[in-house]
């Protein structure tokens, strides 16, 4: 018997409730995303079930800057399965040596050598390991909010308290304690015993705070005088997301390490990469076997891999997607002077957009109204204050306009959903409990039932 949509629907999401994590399902229930991936292409995906297409503006943390299914890239890797598979992580191939060579010729002057891994946090986990094994030394410094994946080294490195406590003791030698953009405080911290300084040049996680030029210039003077080594996290912000190929581009400072994910994978098969110089190539060539990776660097990755970063170039996608952020973020400027009181603060750099709102509960209703107009935005998990827009930045002018419609109409309902938390806020322990998720969660029904009754944008 043919099962209907409704019914793939009802028995993929009570599995995934039932094996994988029943928390996110309840919480994707909560704000209006109660979606069953089906169709997905170029900044849209599709519910199997009723066929409401959304703009993607999570892109799984900026996974997708090329796009849904990219008909490019979804046929550069149907082609190579004919000829080639994982590959064997001991042996040279021409997929992995074709990569390696194009990631040395867009990255920073000084970058010569790579090694190819699976995801963000293995790539931060053996750049964290290269610093240490160059320099002889334990100590890392990262920054407050900081985030960095949760592998080993990487988890270490997390600059915000909740993600560790449960692992803890982790590995020792790390430091959260400078803020982001306060140089004195690092100068202090660092010290003869430091490996490395690794950060994030726009905290994604922390809510889109962007790293200042002579914050980063003064980073790099220090490293250089004191022989530590500069780690660049560009998982999120490589391949583009920023309006250059790497965000360093925009400020003209080189690391000795650089670590890339996420949009490497062309949107359909996951590989990382650590890009790094000849100060940390020394110690991978004395030691080949200390920091590997299995899966890294498939042959079907590098195809892939390869394919996204020529199809970025060839369209010019960076420029694209800078000047997609300033229509974009110039019409939020205006949206945020319309609904006054609500935007605390706009933070952008390229198509990585994040929007302050001024109290912890209008993150999750943005999401849940942002939905019911056909847009999908998770708000932080550092900061349920900021939601982040992501879109894939092949985004065009249309789509964007959609976009903007959709958040002008969704501002509209949180601020007349504002007048409940105001009320509640005022009530004694509920004020000081309302951005506990039980409660955001009771108080994004209640909205529901003021959205039944405010139009959507047409999507």
């Amino acid at each position: 018997m043919t099962k209907t949509a409704k019914q793939i629907k009802q028995e993929g999401i009570s599995d995934f409730k039932k094996h994988i994590n029943l928390t996110q399902t309840i919480f994707l229930k909560s704000v209006g995303l109660e979606v069953l991936e089906g169709k997905r292409l170029g900044v849209h995906l599709w519910d199997v079930d009723t066929q409401e297409r959304y703009i993607d503006c999570f892109c799984s943390a900026g996974s997708f800057n090329v796009g849904r299914r990219n008909t490019e890239i979804v046929d550069a890797l149907d082609a190579a399965i004919d000829s080639w598979g994982m590959g064997d992580g001991m042996f040279p191939s021409g997929p992995k040596a074709a990569l390696a060579e194009k990631l040395v010729e867009i990255a920073p002057e000084g970058l010569n050598n790579v090694m190819l891994c699976s995801g963000g946090g293995e790539a931060n986990d053996s750049a964290l390991k290269m610093a240490r094994g160059v320099t002889g030394r334990k100590e890392v410094i990262s920054f407050v909010k900081a985030y960095h994946g949760h592998t080993g080294f990487s988890l270490s490195a997390i600059g915000k308290p909740i993600y560790r406590d449960s692992f803890e003791p982790l590995i020792p030698g790390f430091t959260h304690e400078p803020p982001m953009n306060d140089l004195e405080a690092v100068k202090r911290i660092a010290g003869a015993d430091t490996a490395a300084i690794i950060l994030e040049l726009v905290q994604g996680e922390a809510g889109i705070f962007v790293a200042e030029q002579k914050f980063l210039e003064g980073l790099r003077k220090i490293c250089d005088e004191r022989g530590i080594l500069l780690i660049f996290d560009e998982v999120q912000t490589g391949f583009g997301r920023t309006g250059k190929m790497f965000c360093c581009e925009h400020y003209g400072v080189t690391p000795d390490i650089m670590t890339t994910a996420k949009s490497l994978s062309g949107s359909v098969y996951p590989i990382s990469a650590v890009i790094f110089n000849d100060r940390a190539r020394k110690f991978m060539e004395a030691n080949p076997d200390m920091i590997v990776s299995t899966f890294g660097g498939g042959d079907l990755a590098c195809v892939v891999g390869l394919k996204a970063i020529e199809f970025l170039e060839q369209n010019n996608i960076p420029r694209h997607a800078a000047e997609m952020g300033d229509y974009i973020g110039g019409a939020i400027l205006k949206l945020v002077e319309k609904h006054k009181g609500l935007v605390k603060e706009v933070r952008r750099k390229g198509l990585m957009i994040g929007l302050e709102y001024t109290h912890d509960m209008m993150g999750p209703l943005m999401s849940f109204f942002l939905g019911t107009n056909g847009v999908m935005a998770i708000f932080s998990a550092n900061n349920p204050k900021v939601m982040r827009l992501m879109p894939p930045i092949v985004i065009n002018k249309e789509e964007a306009d959609r976009l903007i419609a959709a958040l002008d109409n969704s501002m509209a309902s949180v601020k007349k959903s504002a007048k409940i938390i105001e009320a509640a806020s005022k009530i004694p322990l509920v004020g000081n409990a309302i951005g506990v998720q039980e409660l955001q969660v009771f108080l994004i029904l209640i909205a529901k039932t003021i959205g039944k009754v405010i139009p959507k944008s047409g999507h």
